[in-house]
């Protein structure tokens, strides 16, 4: 069978079977290709392999120094097409049943302090996209959205008067997240403002745009959230106003159901790692106040 055609209709079984995002799709895809280039070397293809191919690999990839998590991310793309193979009797065993991935130090998430956010948040820059970027920081941190969620918001997404925003995440799954009334007002700000003049004429459904008229990229949002990381003092990453956003959830009493439905997980065990944050303040607490605990 011919090895392209293969993996173009594996391709189209994540797309429509697993229903996966084009993203995703393509991140799986690209991992898998080391492996099968190892194959060809070998002689072999991305078919007529056994278990001792995998694990000479996955010792190639060790000796490589690759880390932890890179390698775990190449098994588990290995994996998923080996049961593929196999769903679609292209092969009568898995060659990779037995292989698991190696075990990863738990990192947990960085999370500002209160005083840090309302610090950030309050912060303003003198540039022309202060309104935009301003916006779309309030709103991460208010419904604790990823970067990927806040750049694809359309404007039809937001529902002022009902206080919720619909997000399409991961895989295409679609979720409703409260939006509190500091992130209504910036946003309205923004949309009333600077949008309009940064749409010179046309017309986008998309609400954060570029000075193109075009929708926001990662790229740009990361810088402006460096730029404003800068003139708060304060180191971020992408992610850190989406963690803080969770773990202030949990330290006011939030329940871990719904933080998990917030944040748009489909394993609750993702979003217990937010309870181990927590638990940081609640031990601090007790060392610092119980009489016996010094």
């Amino acid at each position: 069978m011919d090895i392209s055609r293969i993996i173009s209709r594996y391709e189209a079984y994540l797309t429509v079977e697993k229903g996966l995002s084009r993203n995703t799709v393509k991140s799986y895809l690209f991992d898998l290709m080391p492996f099968f280039d190892y194959l060809k070397e070998r002689g072999k293809d991305a078919i007529n392999f056994k278990k001792e191919d995998l694990v000479l690999y996955l010792t190639q990839l060790t000796e490589k120094a690759y880390s932890t998590a890179s390698r775990s991310r190449f098994i588990s793309a290995i994996k998923g097409y080996c049961k593929y193979l196999l769903i679609e009797k292209i092969v009568n065993e898995n060659p990779s049943e037995s292989i698991h991935p190696p075990k990863q130090w738990e990192r947990l998430p960085k999370a500002l302090d209160l005083s840090d956010i309302k610090q950030l948040l309050e912060t303003e820059l003198p540039t022309r996209f202060y309104l935009r970027d301003s916006a779309m920081l309030e709103l991460i941190y208010s419904s604790g959205l990823r970067v990927s969620e806040i750049i694809s918001i359309k404007t039809n997404d937001i529902y002022f008067e009902g206080g919720f925003i619909r997000i399409l995440g991961k895989g295409s799954k679609e979720r409703i997240v409260p939006i509190n009334q500091r992130a209504i007002k910036k946003i309205k700000n923004y949309t009333e403002t600077l949008r309009v003049r940064l749409l010179k004429g046309k017309t986008s459904p998309y609400l954060f745009l570029s000075n193109r008229g075009e929708p926001m990229t990662r790229q740009r949002f990361w810088q402006s959230l460096k730029d404003f990381g800068k003139a708060a003092g304060l180191t971020l990453t992408p992610h850190s106003l989406r963690h803080s956003f969770a773990t202030h959830l949990l330290d006011g009493g939030a329940d871990l159901r719904s933080v998990q439905k917030m944040l748009g997980h489909s394993d609750i065990s993702t979003t217990q790692i937010y309870t181990k944050v927590s638990s940081d303040k609640i031990k601090k607490a007790y060392k610092q106040y119980h009489p016996r605990a010094k």
